[in-house]
């Protein structure tokens, strides 16, 4: 398809051999300074589309070598149908290049604006520069984010001299100088920026910030007939050039999310789909890219590419970035034993982004095309050597590459050469000859390792980057900073650093960083140039030889602002694979497949793990780790979600922690594995059903838990200090003498050493001892804070401490901005202190920080690095050198981080699953009882021991309920503590007064204050009832000099009026749903008829003034309130005895019910926080943009706001919950034998109460199964019932049709078609079934393992459990231990079935 076009008879492109070579002539003299015109003749023709070629004033702006192909690794990223020259001076392009080319010819005739729409990838782009290039017009570059804002566009002030300077931007250059701007990714830009835009694109207008004003050529030229240049510039009119185009590229939103375009601007731009090329074209470039690969490879990997691409839409696989295969083929060519998947499996990670249903898709058309999938062949030894020209030779058994190095020397290498860690490293090593790559794995799987290996092998050095969310794009490219003489300057990045230097940039994290953001990174992955904040262009060496060879001597590219970029610069990125199904949009978008090959590391299998974990740990496995090995293994191979979303835990990086941990104390009874594995999973804080699936899964691999002789270990947890030598328990630290400086530091606390907490300082300072940074999670007013004072302060060792909040910033934890003298300056925060003088960190409240503000410190715990905001780098103990703007760390410095533990009630960030694989975790529960009463000694060593006893036991028990889910509030042994404290200070106070300081927050929650006397009656406080505490305190007369009183008596009851605007009264006794008033209904006050509830904050008046009520007033309000409610009844068409046989399915669960609301409303509360919205001319001030305030600019701040629709488009689908439940003829038969039916009737009951008012957030149906079919509707999807009659109907016609049903059972049928049919379903990422079932299933031949099988048909996305509510002997004991460990229950008690369920709730879909 690619032919010499002179020889075409249509759509031919002429452009004259002679005129060609005379216009090379005519540049390169330029050197001289002679330049020389441009021949009249000089044309260029498409077709029938001719135009007249000008002399470019600045050929330096004209893009350069698109035109050029190369086949070295000096420049490995060429183009894909570049512009190429024949020998006779005619110029090769593809026919569909052609078709594109001549319509923007045609558009540039006609003065007219274009948009070029097509697929990610860069053919738009270099399209578009194509036509530049073609065309010899010059360039203005804009790449577009959420970040871009009008500066960046029009005009952007700079300081300098103590003045503000204008500095005109790639608008308004290409304007005033008859360029052409491109606008690149117009679809992330955020909502009315581009707009700015609309005149100068309508009328070549626009007002500019400096005061002046850009007016259209035919405006200016008539004004200049009537008035010289000299006045037109003192009004400050600038003349737009009839040259000026605009050519954006951007990508269609209805199919790739982004910005939508806003219609008066889409209005003005003339649109062209850029479609892919065609089989031919792109088979043909192929053999020219790679014509050793053989025809019949090249045939079935494009083959394979193109299905994909036109893949039914239903299917939702991304795009196959067709771009990349040029990449494919040449690693074909270098090793012809690469396989073909292997290939495919570089460009388009398919097994780690896509989910199962989709997987299979993509690899039935893998054998359909008779791709084999195998890997390719093993490499057994890889070595480097030096090569000439700063290469370096790296040998792959046989296969020989030459690839750029750097000047490190050789160091050492630590890696472990394993068989797979080395089959990777030569994959990637493969994959990095041709391109930027990118390593996909779970945390721990050795990502870091590999790379830093890779390093070592080409001599090279690193310039990391640690990515994170909320990072903008000049944060990738260049920050404005400001010099000593306050004159604002661009600092670069580690990203340029690195392309200038011919380092290879690490950027970590690449799933964190916005889309939007990565953005940025196309051009300078795909074209190999950059365009720098500061005018700067990078180009790459063939560019910038072109720009040689023109004539331009390197000083004169500098001061033009063009720099060489190293032919040695590699980008390496490090991310987690997606997670297709879990709720979050895939991260790795069309846009970025584009950008990487992708190289895949998959966790180690248990003989690898064995191999690695005694070579790091001198050679032997230590004593103990074979079991660990085996659950790791166990955990990564199960096909139960619950165990899959525990594997990510134990990755390698812990297990060798753990194996280090029992290689350096084999003997130490702190050493047991199963308490080991309790705090790295910190067991005592996950659901109950994943606490129950790693219990059996540690039960089958024989790890059990240790039997410790408590009283032998409390004498020995002794802490002792003798000649500056620390000894906790076994466990010893020399104190050292530290100075007075550094004491000063030293933490000092209130400690009473009970024997828990002396038992775990010697387990933290152990992990200290070895070199862990340590993790404490654990419940409020467990005494975290204590510990981790009490160990620095019996150690000596001085604090820096740092609390987070919701308001943290990368920023702020790193560094201070300051403003002084116009120059803004940085000071160190406390954990740069801690690190540069070997301090411990304590980084308190860690979850109350965003994640992606507390992931930068991964890096640092890590590898010891970490890039600060003014540009300096903290780099490992020992690897500073002396080198600049580089912080060494101290070989002391640690870094202890506390955290509330996960999940409901704290509904903080999970800092433990993003960050706890790099920590030595630990889990911080409240004392045991002997330990507790201990410590209540301590504080009131009066109170006598019964009461002490009494408080332990109540409050034990109501910690119990907690952790079972049965009370929403963890109670603390800060609470006791409170109470202790109060009843030491004032002695003859009763028990139940004291007690309602800690529990009179659950006053208002009924069915809490129920359960809570229940357990204090039962220890012996019997009092707490409110009736009773106020005949207590009528008991004691105290006065006051001041009294408060409404001084309102009431009148009578009655309604109130309803206020149309509905605005919130307080007081008063006028307005219905009003609070704090009397008479009228409402809520809060005394006197009315019934409770009204209008949406407002409640204003509660006393209970004593509420009480004091005349009996005739409260008579009234009862009669009234029964009069409403037979009204309410009468309204939903509901009898008083239909009312009546609800209330006895409904009454039963009214706890629960309240329970679950409860979490929901948190959850929902916590969805709804607002985020910042940076860019802002009104709020906070943003510490990161004070140099531009210093400059004038409005937008530096930042404020709370509703996330933007259109900035992400991650619209969070709801949950999906089916129940699924039995109504077969037994359920109504056995009823009567162990009440089965109504058993059922009140789940299905508490399921419709509980999720009233949380539509958008679950939504639910609700199906029988019996002997008559598998999915009987008896409550749709999408509309649940609205009131208690229609709750009542829906439990009526369950009744019904299991009593007049046929007999039979639907029950695997039923799980079967629930799970898949969730499974299809597209609007939503999370779902479960839960199945009820009698257990009657040997009746009909049905295998518990076959109903197993169905529970799994939608996993990952959907989560099958079976609920047994009814048996016949045993049957249901036995099926149930048949069943996968927490996906089935068996409920034979009435008062557990809404139990169970919250429980699966809580923990599957919140």
């Amino acid at each position: 398809m690619l032919a010499n076009l002179h020889g075409r008879s249509s759509h031919l492109l002429r452009h004259s051999l002679r005129s060609a070579r005379i216009w090379r002539r005519s540049l390169a003299s330029t050197a001289g300074g002679q330049e020389k015109e441009a021949t009249p003749g000089d044309r260029l023709t498409i077709g029938d589309v001719s135009v007249r070629l000008s002399k470019p004033k600045n050929p330096e702006l004209v893009p350069q070598q698109y035109g050029e192909d190369a086949t070295n690794y000096r420049n490995p990223f060429p183009l894909f149908f570049p512009v190429k020259y024949a020998e006779d001076g005619s110029l090769q392009l593809t026919q569909s290049a052609l078709h594109h080319l001549r319509w923007m010819l045609q558009k540039d005739a006609l003065r007219q604006d274009m948009f070029l729409l097509g697929q990610p990838g860069p053919l738009r782009r270099q399209l578009a520069m194509q036509f530049l290039e073609l065309t010899q017009r010059e360039v203005e570059y804009v790449a577009l984010s959420r970040d871009t804002t009008e500066s960046d566009l029009k005009q952007r002030r700079e300081i300098h001299d103590k003045a503000a300077v204008y500095h005109d931007q790639g608008a308004v250059r290409a304007a005033l100088n008859g360029r052409v701007l491109v606008l690149d990714g117009v679809e992330h830009a955020e909502r009315n920026v581009l707009p700015i835009l609309n005149n100068l694109l309508e009328n070549r207008e626009m007002h500019l910030e400096s005061g002046k004003f850009l007016m259209s050529p035919e405006r200016y030229d008539k004004l200049l007939e009537k008035h010289s240049r000299e006045q037109l510039d003192e009004w400050g009119l600038l003349r737009v050039s009839e040259q000026f185009r605009v050519v954006a590229l951007g990508l269609p939103t209805h199919k790739y999310k982004g910005t939508p375009l806003d219609p008066p601007l889409r209005s003005r731009f003339q649109s062209r789909n850029v479609t892919t090329y065609s089989y031919g074209e792109l088979f043909e470039e192929l053999q020219l890219e790679a014509p050793s690969v053989p025809g019949e490879q090249l045939k079935q990997l494009l083959s394979f590419a193109l299905a994909l691409q036109q893949a039914d839409a239903a299917l939702q696989l991304p795009d196959f970035p067709l771009h990349n295969l040029q990449l494919g083929v040449k690693m074909l060519a270098t090793n012809p034993s690469l396989s073909l998947h292997d290939v495919i499996g570089r460009i388009y990670p398919y097994q780690a982004m896509l989910k199962p249903d989709q997987k299979k898709r993509v690899e039935e058309l893998l054998q359909k095309l008779d791709i084999q999938l195998i890997p390719s062949q093993s490499i057994n030894r890889i070595t480097s050597k030096a090569g000439e020209n700063s290469s370096v030779v790296l040998q792959l058994d046989n296969l020989q590459l030459t690839l750029p190095g750097g000047a490190t020397a050789p160091a050492p290498s630590n890696f472990v050469d394993l068989p797979h860690q080395r089959q990777a490293l030569a994959s990637l090593l493969q994959a990095y000859a041709v391109g930027d790559v990118c390593l996909l794995g779970e945390k721990g799987v050795g990502k870091l390792t590999l790379t830093k290996e890779l390093l070592r092998l080409l001599q090279q050095t690193s310039e990391p980057l640690m990515l994170y969310e909320d990072m903008t794009s000049r944060d990738l490219v260049q920050q404005r900073i400001t010099s000593p003489q306050g004159d604002t300057v661009w600092r670069d990045s580690p990203l340029v650093r690195a392309a200038k230097s011919g380092s290879v940039a690490i950027l970590n994290g690449l799933h964190r960083l916005h889309k939007s953001t990565a953005s940025v990174l196309q051009r300078l992955i795909h074209d190999r140039e950059l365009q720098l904040c500061d005018g700067t262009t990078l180009l790459g060496s063939k560019r910038y030889q072109a720009l040689i060879q023109q004539g331009l001597t390197e000083e004169q590219l500098t001061q033009l602002g063009f720099l060489p970029m190293h032919e040695s610069f590699r980008i390496v990125a490090l991310s987690e694979p997606p997670r297709p199904g879990g709720g979050q949009p895939n991260w790795l978008t069309p846009e970025l497949l584009s950008l990487f090959l992708y190289q895949e590391l998959r966790p180690l299998r248990q003989s690898e793990e064995q191999d690695l974990l005694a070579q790091l740990c001198g050679g032997v496995l230590p004593s103990g780790m074979e079991p660990l090995l085996q659950l790791a293994q166990r955990l990564r191979s199960s096909q139960d979600p619950l165990l899959q979303g525990l594997a990510g835990t134990l990755s390698t990086r812990q297990l060798l922690k753990l194996a280090r941990r029992l290689a350096a104390y084999p003997d130490s009874e702190l050493s047991d594995v199963h308490e080991m594995l309790q705090n790295t999973f910190l067991a005592r804080f996950m659901p109950a059903l994943s606490r129950n699936a790693l219990d059996q899964a540690l039960q089958q691999v024989g790890i059990q838990p240790g039997k410790r002789d408590r009283g032998t270990r409390s004498k020995a947890n002794q802490i002792s200090v003798e000649n500056q030598s620390l000894r906790i328990g076994a466990t010893t630290w020399e104190r050292g003498n530290p100075s007075q400086a550094q004491l000063s530091k030293v933490p000092s606390t209130l400690f009473y050493e009970m024997p828990q907490h002396v038992e775990l300082l010697e387990r933290l300072l152990q992990d200290y001892l070895i070199g862990e940074h340590l993790l404490l999670v654990g419940n409020q007013g467990v005494g975290k804070n204590k510990l981790v004072d009490r160990l620095l302060e019996l150690m000596q060792r001085p604090r820096e401490y740092i609390q987070l909040h919701r308001d943290t910033t990368v920023h702020s934890l790193t560094l201070q901005a300051t403003l002084k003298d116009g120059q803004v300056s940085y000071e160190d925060s406390a954990l740069v202190q801690a690190v540069r003088s070997g301090h411990v960190l304590v980084v308190d409240e860690a979850d109350k920080a965003p994640v992606n503000v507390t992931c930068i410190l991964r890096t640092l715990v890590e590898s010891g690095e970490m890039v600060l905001a003014d540009g300096r780098r903290i780099v490992p103990a020992g690897a500073g050198s002396g080198l600049p703007n580089t912080i060494e760390t101290h070989p002391d410095f640690r870094l202890i981080v506390l955290a509330n533990r996960p999940g409901f009630p704290f509904l903080g960030n999970d800092f433990f699953a993003a960050l706890g694989d790099v920590f030595s975790c630990h889990a911080i529960s409240n004392p045991d009882p002997d330990s507790e009463i201990f410590l209540l000694q301590q504080y009131g060593p009066k109170v006598p021991m019964k009461t002490l006893r009494t408080l332990v036991n109540a409050f034990g028990e109501l910690r119990s309920l907690a952790d079972e889910g049965m009370l929403n509030y963890p109670y603390s042994t800060r609470e006791v503590v409170s109470i202790v404290k109060h009843l030491q200070r004032y002695p003859e106070e009763n028990m139940s007064e004291v007690v309602g300081n800690v529990l009179d927050f659950d006053r208002y929650q009924p069915e809490a204050l129920q359960q809570v006397h229940a357990v204090l009656a039962k220890h012996g406080i019997e009092s707490y009832a409110e009736e009773e505490i106020q005949a207590i305190r009528r008991q004691k007369t105290l006065q006051a000099s001041v009294e408060r009183h409404s001084g309102l008596g009431v009148s009578g009851p009655k309604f109130g009026k309803l206020d149309p605007k509905n605005e919130p009264h307080v007081g008063g006794n006028t307005w219905a749903g009003g609070s704090g008033g009397r008479d009228t209904a409402g809520l809060g006050g005394k006197g009315g008829p019934f409770r009204l509830d209008k949406g407002h904050k409640v204003h509660q008046l006393s209970d004593a003034e509420k009480a004091d009520v005349p009996e005739e007033i409260k008579k009234a309000a009862r009669e009234m309130n029964r009069k409403a409610f037979e009204d309410k009844l009468k309204e939903i068409r509901m009898s008083a005895h239909d009312h009546q046989l609800y209330a006895q399915f409904s009454e039963p669960n009214r706890r629960q019910v309240q329970q679950l609301k409860a979490v929901l409303e948190a959850m929902q509360t916590k969805s709804k926080e607002r985020q910042w919205q940076k860019y802002q001319t009104h709020g906070d001030l943003d510490d990161t943009r004070l140099v531009e305030g210093i400059t004038g600019e409005k937008n530096i701040y930042r404020r709370r706001a509703e996330a933007n629709p259109w900035a992400d488009h991650v619209q969070e689908k709801p949950n999906r919950l089916k129940l699924v439940v039995d109504v077969s003829g037994s359920m109504y038969r056995f009823n009567g034998y162990d009440g089965r039916l109504d058993r059922q009737l009140e789940a299905v009951v508490m399921v419709m109460e509980a999720f009233e008012g949380f539509e958008k957030k679950i939504v639910y149906d609700i199906v029988g199964h019996s002997g008559e079919g598998w999915e009987i509707p008896f409550v749709v999807a999408g509309s649940p019932p609205k009131n208690d009659k229609e709750r009542f109907e829906a439990i009526r016609m369950m009744h019904a049709h299991s009593q007049f049903c046929w007999s039979g059972d639907s029950t695997v049928k039923a799980a079967r078609e629930a799970c898949s049919s969730l499974g299809a379903d597209q609007d939503f990422d999370n779902a479960i079934v839960v199945v009820l079932s009698d257990a009657n299933l040997s009746r009909y031949g049905i295998a518990p393992k076959d109903l197993a099988l169905a529970l799994k048909r939608g996993e990952p996305k959907v989560k099958g459990y079976a609920i047994f509510i009814g048996s016949l002997a045993e049957e249901a004991d036995e099926i149930n231990a048949e069943m996968p460990a927490g996906q089935s229950f068996v409920c034979m008690d009435l008062t557990k079935l809404p139990h169970i369920l919250q429980q699966i709730f809580t923990s599957s879909l919140l």
